[in-house]
């Protein structure tokens, strides 16, 4: 220690000057504190320095100079040791009293002096000088050690802080990085200062490409012109066109594409400059999907309405026929047999029944009445009458009462269109449907002894098979006396998007769809829905055709 005051009071000062600096710097804590032990040493010339790191039930020894070898990270005050709680409770330094805490004692110290560092409500710890031998500390040394306590306690403040932050901007940078929809930041004139990797795969640019340039390049005209002028317009009247609202614009790619994708605007005001975050996400394909739907709508009125013509039409035009032939009979005052009465109402019952079949198809009536058991059975049914094909039905355990309430509806036309492929594209002779009940799943499977897929299937992705071959007499249905008019075969697109919307549907229940070849022959489809609804994931329509 320096022999006279003025020189220890300067040596103080100078350390806890550099303990500033050196605090202001530090990038971790514990090169902090192990420095400010040592100074601690220096500036009092004491042998044993402690830094203790309050917890739950102690202030446990984390840093210590002079101790015994193997004391430091076992030693510790207990928090309801009276000399702890007084520590604890004073913002000034407290010295040790004649009942030393046991693992002092233990140390063999008999003089020390310890402060509070931290708040009394939120203590880091404390801080502690300890001697061997009987001595005092003077209101100046109680002062110092006063003063390096709340440097410290502000250091470790400020390491916690930026700690924090640094964990908060690893997990923002982590949802930025991994999230699927494109985020873009721009400044107030509309320069590109990040740009996420989502957006690098919309867009098809890498971010070093885009980063200080104009928002505008990511866009066509006449936008690309018009861009900065809102901009301005923005900044003189305040005015927003489309910041906190939802739109759909246009984009434009790297390769000079464009493609129509949902875009929303935040604000951010940060000092003394304002940035804006675009979110950004292609829509191309749902837009594509609704086409295909409206397309494929299309289609299905126009099959209906060939339905009606060449079948309902027919049945009708040919019971109208006999009708009149009976009703000139009666003009002539003739007697019509009972044969061609019979015929009439035959004529009628099958038009009847044929309509009947038409609107089950559409609205399935059993589905609302008794479920959707009860409508499998009944598209089986109408599948063996007017395709001349085995098709049967099987219920394993459970209830439906534990399904979503859109589920049946969904399940239903799953299995429609599984059923209408496996005739009309795989020339299927059996089919067989089964719904299986579990504690947690339901499972739809639909199984058929057709054509089958040429391709390779892979579940979450599945590669188109390559196109089937025409069907031959062998494997046309066998059913010449079906009188249900020829219908066109559906395009291959068409047959795609249904196998598309199949998808579609069980993701909407929070489900999986798999299609695979089914053994030797044919095509096995199953769907699988939690029985506890869960959100949908991304749809990804990717699928294959038949």
């Amino acid at each position: 220690m320096a022999s006279s005051e003025p020189i220890r009071r300067l040596l103080q000062q100078t350390i806890l000057a550099e303990l500033g600096l050196h605090t202001s710097v530090a990038p971790e804590s514990s090169a902090l504190v192990t420095s400010v032990a040592h100074a601690v040493a220096d500036a009092l010339d004491v042998p044993m320095v402690g830094l203790f790191k309050l917890d739950e039930e102690a202030l446990g020894l984390e840093v210590g100079i002079g101790w015994p070898e193997g004391v430091v990270g076992r030693a510790s005050l207990r928090a309801d040791d009276p000399y702890a709680t007084a520590v604890l409770a004073s913002s000034e330094a407290v010295p040790l009293s004649d009942a030393l805490p046991e693992d002092l004692q233990a140390a063999g110290i008999v003089a020390g002096l310890t402060v509070r560092v931290g708040g009394a409500g939120e203590s880091a710890g404390a801080l502690g000088i300890y001697d061997r031998v009987p001595r005092s500390f003077d209101e100046e040394a109680q002062t110092f050690l006063g003063a390096v306590a709340a440097v410290l306690a502000g250091a470790l403040e400020r390491f916690q802080t930026e700690q924090a932050l640094r964990e908060s901007e690893a997990r923002a940078r982590a949802v930025l990085e991994t999230t699927v929809d494109g985020v873009i930041t721009i400044d107030a004139r509309g320069v590109i200062e990040s740009f996420n990797p989502a957006a690098e795969q919309i867009f098809g640019y890498a971010a070093r490409e885009v980063i200080g340039r104009n928002v505008h390049v990511l866009m066509p005209e006449p936008y690309h012109s018009e861009h900065d002028g809102y901009v301005q317009a923005y900044h003189e009247t305040g005015r927003r066109k489309i910041i906190g609202i939802g739109r759909e614009v246009v984009g434009r790619r790297k390769d000079g594409s464009t493609f129509p994708l949902d875009l929303a605007v935040s604000e951010v005001h940060l000092p003394g400059r304002t940035i804006f975050t675009g979110f950004v996400r292609d829509i191309s394909e749902r837009r594509r999907l609704e086409q295909e739907v409206l397309r494929i709508a299309e289609e299905e009125r126009r099959r209906i309405g060939q339905d009606l013509h060449d079948g309902l039409g027919q049945m009708l035009t040919g019971t109208a026929l006999i009708a009149r032939g009976v009703a000139r009979k009666v003009e002539r005052g003739e007697t019509p047999t009972v044969e061609e009465a019979e015929e009439v109402v035959g004529l009628i019952k099958e038009a009847d029944s044929y309509a009947r079949s038409l609107a089950r198809g559409l609205a399935p009536v059993e589905l609302e009445a008794n479920g959707l058991a009860a409508a499998l059975n009944r598209l089986a049914a109408n599948t063996q009458h007017f395709f001349a094909i085995r098709c049967t039905v099987e219920t394993v355990g459970g209830s439906e009462a534990d399904l979503p309430e859109s589920a049946p509806h969904h399940l239903f036309r799953i299995a429609q269109e599984a059923v209408s492929n496996a005739v009309r594209h795989g020339h299927a002779e059996r089919v067989s449907i089964t719904l299986a009940h579990g504690r947690e799943q339901l499972r739809l499977r639909i199984q058929d002894d057709g054509l089958g897929f040429p391709g390779t299937l892979r579940t979450g992705g599945l590669e188109a098979p390559e196109k089937l071959p025409s069907p031959t007499a062998e494997t046309r249905p066998r059913n010449a006396s079906v009188r249900v008019p020829a219908r066109t075969p559906m395009p291959d697109d068409n047959r795609g998007m249904g196998v598309r919307i199949m998808h579609y549907r069980a993701r909407v229940l929070g489900g999986r769809l798999e299609i695979r070849p089914g053994g030797e022959r044919g095509t096995l489809v199953t769907c699988t829905v939690p029985l506890t609804h869960r959100a949908p994931t991304d749809f990804s329509p990717d699928a294959p055709t038949r």
